[in-house]
Formats: C-alpha cells, sequence, structure tokens
C-alpha cells in the first residue's frame, strides 16, 4: 500500500523460476507476471488471488502487456511467439 507501506500481499508460486516482468491492468484490478517456466500468471490485485495460469508457450516467458481497454493480454517469450489471451477484468 503506497499511502501506509504496509505489505499487501506476495505473490508467488514460480519455484526456482525467475519473473521476468509484470503489467498492472489499465482500471488496476489485475496484474500479470511472465516467468522463466514458460508461463503466464494473472492476480486479482485487492485479494491477492491467483485467478489463472497461461501455459502456452514452449520457452520463457519474457514480456505481458495488457491492451487499453483491459481485455487483452499480450505475451511474448522465447518460443518467438506472441500470445493474445481474451482477459475480461
Amino acid at each position: 500500500d503506497a499511502r501506509t507501506g504496509q505489505l499487501r500481499h506476495s505473490l508467488g508460486g514460480f519455484g526456482a523460476r525467475h519473473v521476468s516482468q509484470v503489467a498492472f491492468s489499465p482500471d488496476g484490478r489485475l496484474l500479470a507476471a511472465a516467468a522463466g517456466d514458460k508461463k503466464v500468471r494473472l492476480w486479482d490485485v485487492r485479494t491477492g488471488a491467483l485467478l489463472c495460469v497461461l501455459d502456452e508457450h514452449a520457452g520463457s516467458v519474457n514480456q505481458v502487456v495488457f491492451s487499453p481497454d483491459g481485455h487483452t493480454l499480450a505475451s511474448a517469450g522465447d518460443d518467438r511467439m506472441i500470445r493474445l489471451w481474451n482477459i475480461r477484468s
């Protein structure tokens, strides 16, 4: 929490793999994380709940970005693919 300096949530589940990038949805409700385990994880920022794991990449995921309307998440990885995910926040 930026106002109080208190930790709100610790988001994990990556094992020994690294997190490459994180992105907040335009409305601030979702957080996406690109990881070295070939997966993208999506959390509810308010509750810290893991909403889903997107696992179609064949290599480490390096980047994630939300579309301006927040309905699409793009992920790019070492498999030389950009994947577009339908996200409804």
